[in-house]
């Protein structure tokens, strides 16, 4: 069976993505810590991604002016 997970692409970029995440959770008031975060709800969690997808969106419409 193959391993399931994310998996980092760019290994490079892991620092800058980790970076965005915490940047993200704090915009949205989840509170965030390095490592396990097991313990927030699906909905804390939904909003730090859906905050990294907006921040993502947006600046690639600022790029595409």
């Amino acid at each position: 069976m193959a391993s399931r997970g994310n998996k980092v692409l760019v290994p490079q970029a892991k620092e800058g993505l980790s970076k965005f995440k915490m940047e993200a959770a704090r915009e949205v008031g989840v509170n965030l810590k390095e490592g396990y975060n097991g313990d927030l709800t699906s909905r804390q969690n939904g909003s730090v991604g859906g905050q990294m997808t907006k921040k993502m969106i947006e600046a690639y419409e600022q790029n595409m002016k």
